[in-house]
């Protein structure tokens, strides 16, 4: 079964295309999730126990903090290029 989009009206388009950068954003999320517990937990945890004393808790929060800052600088300068990039075009 073939869909095709010539046969969605203009809002049903927008309505798609809403959903599908819906789904990119929650993916990403999640993605963002995974790598930062695999790193932070890899560079903050020497052995795994029952429980995480002060100083793993304090490593894996600054890691997080900065985990974030470094994502968020790049998704906002990728943003900025696409922006110029289009406005080129």
């Amino acid at each position: 079964m073939e869909m095709s989009l010539d046969n969605l009206s203009s809002a049903q388009k927008d309505e798609l295309m809403t959903s599908v950068k819906q789904q990119i954003a929650l993916a990403n999320a999640q993605e963002l999730l995974t790598k930062m517990t695999e790193k932070c937990f890899k560079k903050c945890v020497g052995k795994p126990g029952q429980e995480l004393d002060s100083s793993e808790q304090k490593c894996i929060a600054m890691c997080m903090d900065r985990f974030m800052d470094s994502w968020n600088l790049v998704s906002r300068t990728y943003t900025q290029r696409i922006q110029k990039e289009q406005y080129k075009g």
